[in-house]
């Protein structure tokens, strides 16, 4: 990188060159006068892009942009990359396009040739086939520019809308992201959130104003809002080097777009626990599903939304270096039992792997919906429909394992060979049926001792077909393994339409 100079000679070669290098310095620290100290484990926008990709391999495109609004003074200052820096790099060797917003420049605030940038990079990358990850941090609209603020806003929703299915989209919130700024986020197939950064589309000023109470952006949209309540974010990190890492581990398992097959990874040892073992003798004692994920996988499992809905755990995993979804019911909370929010949860993880390739393997142990007022209230019925219509539309591989109860409306949302299952697997401790003994005993009048002994089990629905085989825990890797295998062959016509209505 050569030194500024303040004049250099425009009539000459070497002087072009100069002047070049003079505005793209400019461009890599266009208001570092007048920025921040950042905070201890802050970066900068650009230094957030270096981290995150390879080193050397980042692309820069759009560094000399600037807006071009006169009015309010704005002509007075007009920084180089108009507060977003874009362009495209490499992950392990992997092509992405990125932009990172720079709250260092007008709070990061969008404006027409800001928004301009992001939607040239969309465009790029589902022209290519690549991931765009985005880097949010921006007060919201460039109030200076007025309604074209929410004309670009609205294209940039269109754009993300567009790309959904096609190439992956990963969100990371690493500042303050709000109002119309803040639409944009959801539409990612995965979001990571940093610690102490918040996302919220009402005002901070106007709740206030409004409920008569102060409030503060962490109270409105922050990393406890989004991660406990919401399930906006999928992933936490305590710092954005964390959360840097892991939006790397997450393009991991991922395939560069809705075309192409998921990277193949390391073919770890697995877990030494004794699956055999893992079932309690009795049936109202919880155990931790993720020892079996861990048995089963390579043991890299990567929970997503742990804070939210934890009797439901979704994920990504490899088996034998195949790239799988991982959708369970945990019997450590709620007993395994659906709510609304574990059922919309795993369905909304369901229809990303299916829009990207990745097989579903689904452990299940639930005897049901939880039933509440509050469940019913939440959406209990619009939950289960949203699940079970992910499940059925899904086109790639999918493998369920029966390992306890699974009952009733459990039994129907949660990968049944009714609702398209490819294989079907249960253990000898599967309790598969339409409710437990005591339920159906008195619906029928008899005793609920011969009742169970008689239908709960997983017997009676794999003499039906409902299972394809019951099996030794022990072997559960095997028969997974083996069926992705056959899977990978899996060819669905689907029938023409424009798309169905899932209940949202």
């Amino acid at each position: 990188m050569g030194e500024k100079t303040a004049k250099p000679d425009l009539k000459t070669t070497a002087g072009r060159i100069q002047d070049l290098r003079n505005r793209l310095d400019e461009a890599r620290t266009p208001a570092a006068e007048h920025a921040e100290a950042p905070t201890e484990g802050a970066m900068t926008a650009r230094a957030r892009v270096e981290k995150l990709l390879d080193e050397g391999s980042f692309v820069e495109t759009d560094a000399l942009a600037r807006h071009r609004v006169e009015a309010y003074k704005m002509d007075r200052t007009k920084p180089a990359t108009d507060g977003v820096i874009t362009g495209y790099g490499l992950i392990d060797g992997r092509r992405v396009c990125i932009f990172s917003q720079d709250p260092d420049i007008f709070d990061g605030a969008i404006g027409e040739v800001y928004a301009e940038k992001m939607l040239k990079l969309y465009d790029l990358a589902t022209k290519t086939g690549v991931p765009i990850i985005g880097i949010y941090d921006s007060a919201g609209p460039r109030w200076q520019e007025g309604i074209v603020t929410a004309h670009m806003q609205a294209k940039l929703l269109r754009a993300a809308t567009q790309a959904s299915g096609l190439v992956p989209q990963i969100a990371l919130i690493a500042g303050e992201v709000a109002t119309l700024a803040a639409t944009t986020v959801p539409l990612a197939d995965v979001t990571v959130m940093v610690e102490g950064a918040s996302l919220h589309l009402a005002d901070t000023d106007i709740v206030g104003q409004v409920s008569g109470t102060p409030t503060t952006a962490e109270a409105l949209g922050g990393v406890g809002v989004h991660s406990a309540e919401t399930g906006l974010a999928q992933v936490t990190a305590a710092d954005t080097a964390d959360a840097l890492d892991a939006v790397q581990r997450i393009v991991g398992y991922l395939p560069l777009n809705n075309q192409a097959a998921s990277p193949l990874g390391t073919d770890a040892a697995t877990s030494e626990t004794d699956l055999d073992a893992i079932i309690p003798d009795d049936d109202a004692q919880p155990y931790e599903v993720a020892d079996i994920i861990a048995a089963v996988t390579d043991g890299d499992f990567f929970e997503l939304s742990a804070a939210h809905a934890g009797n439901v755990l979704t994920g990504f995993a490899h088996v034998n270096g195949r790239a799988v979804g991982i959708v369970a019911t945990q019997p450590s909370a709620l007993a395994g039992c659906l709510t609304a929010a574990g059922a919309r949860k795993a369905a909304r993880f369901i229809r990303t792997c299916d829009a990207f390739n990745l097989p579903i393997v689904q452990f299940v142990d639930s005897p049901g919906f939880v039933p509440s007022e509050d469940e019913e209230r939440a959406g209990a019925a619009a939950g289960a429909a949203a699940l079970a219509y992910a499940f059925a539309e899904a086109q790639v591989g999918t493998i369920t394992v029966i390992t306890r109860k699974a009952l009733g409306t459990a039994y129907t949302v949660l990968g049944s060979k009714g609702l398209g299952a490819d294989l079907v697997f249960a253990w000898p401790t599967a309790q598969i049926a339409l409710a437990d003994a005591p339920t159906a005993a008195a619906r029928l009048d008899v005793d609920a001792e011969a009742y169970a002994a008689e239908n709960i089990n997983p017997y009676v629905a794999t003499e039906r077909g409902l299972v394809d085989a019951v099996i030794p825990p022990s072997e559960t890797r095997h028969h997974v393994l083996e069926g992705l295998r056959l899977l990978e062959r899996k060819v669905v016509y689907p029938v023409q339409k424009k798309h169905g209505n899932i209940p949202l």
